[in-house]
């Protein structure tokens, strides 16, 4: 079985998550839209289609990060915005197949489901469309059979994965909630995943690890909303179990699941304690009301991810694979927004610990439980 792996020394790139955050109206629910067309002098013809996740625009997160990736290729030059589409999932995500389908029966150039539910859809369809260069975000189609996929790597050299080092980000999170728990003098924090699995495990792991890290006497409680993409989805329940951690002692919570993370703002801003966030800075996101909860995010680089893979397609350097992101290529990072909270002796503290990571002193855990 063939497998690529490559970690990319990238820059990050300062995009501007307003533009996703609001998204024309017509993007909205189940359906699709194509973006409007640009009146520049834009002459490239190569056609861009994106299928976003469960959860859409709005989500705050990975969606709204791929978004402003596209429009960002667009304002680049890139590609021509009249040669984009957009297209978001239904409720319970049972047409990413569809839609991935239907961009390569239209000829896109390039398409990119942003999240890993789009890998089984893809896999199978790649050899179908061979001249469209396909990237799945959190995917793992470089697996091929052994993650029972249909095809192996080889037989679709057209796809990449972009994966990320979450545990890596999530372990300095872990140590930032530590710190300031301990100002607090509280012994207890939470996590809230979506969906379960390896995935958002890899951000339980790490985050658990870097907790302990600072004090092993420190509880975590952890509580998953589903095990479906559903559970990305799903703010009334993503509400109840943050509820339910502060109401069991926790003063931190940090989540790692989409939209229905938006549930853990409203709790942490009802009830006065804080919250994490994650993939994009989300203290500049959420309402003015909860921002002054938002402790810090852990920043999962996906704006850096899908771009580089536009651009790759249309400079014709693109290649197959496994491209991983992580604290070392600046594709894994935290935030310090809110200084209120995010004050200069933890960022001192929780940068010591990154600089131990990126020259491999320390290694987080991908699994709950493993060292």
């Amino acid at each position: 079985m063939t497998k690529i792996v490559r970690t990319l020394a990238v820059p990050v790139l300062a995009f501007a998550l307003t533009a996703a955050a609001c998204g024309s109206n017509d993007n909205s629910g189940s359906g699709s839209a194509s973006t409007s067309a640009s009146g520049g002098g834009c002459t490239s013809d190569m056609k861009v289609g994106l299928a976003l996740d469960i959860g859409g625009l709005g989500d705050n997160g990975f969606n709204d990060l791929a978004y402003a990736a596209l429009q960002k290729s667009i304002s680049d030059g890139l590609i021509c915005e009249s040669n984009t589409k957009l297209i978001e999932s239904n409720a319970d995500g049972s047409n990413l197949d569809e839609n991935v389908q239907s961009l390569g029966d239209a000829g896109y150039d390039i398409v990119i489901g942003t999240g890993f539910a789009f890998t089984p859809g893809i896999n199978e369809a790649a050899p179908s469309y061979p001249d469209t260069k396909f990237g799945i975000v959190d995917g793992y189609n470089s697996c091929g059979t052994a993650c029972g996929l249909t095809n192996e790597a080889d037989a679709t050299t057209n796809v990449v994965d972009l994966t990320f080092k979450e545990q890596e980000g999530s372990y300095l999170v872990g140590v930032a909630a530590a710190l300031k728990a301990k100002e607090l003098n509280c012994s207890n924090l939470g996590f809230l995943g979506g969906q379960t699995g390896p995935l958002i495990e890899k951000f339980q792991a790490g985050f658990q690890a870097g907790v302990a890290e600072i004090d092993p006497s420190i509880k975590v409680q952890v509580e998953y909303i589903g095990d479906s993409t559903k559970a990305f989805n799903d703010v009334i329940q993503g509400e109840a179990l943050s509820n339910k951690m502060y109401d069991n002692g926790a003063c931190i919570i940090y989540h790692a699941a989409g939209k229905s993370g938006n549930g853990l703002f409203k709790a942490a801003a009802a009830q006065k304690k804080l919250a994490i966030g994650v993939d994009s800075d989300q203290y500049k996101a959420v309402t003015a009301a909860q921002a002054p909860y938002i402790f810090t995010s852990m920043i999962k680089r996906v704006d850096t991810a899908v771009y580089n893979t536009i651009k790759a397609a249309t400079d014709g350097t693109f290649e197959g694979g496994n491209q991983v992101f992580d604290l070392k290529s600046e594709g894994i990072s935290y935030s310090t927004s809110n200084t209120d909270l995010m004050t200069q002796d933890i960022i001192d503290t929780v940068n010591q610990y990154k600089q131990k990571i990126i020259s491999g002193a320390i290694v987080p855990p991908e699994k709950p439980g493993k060292s």
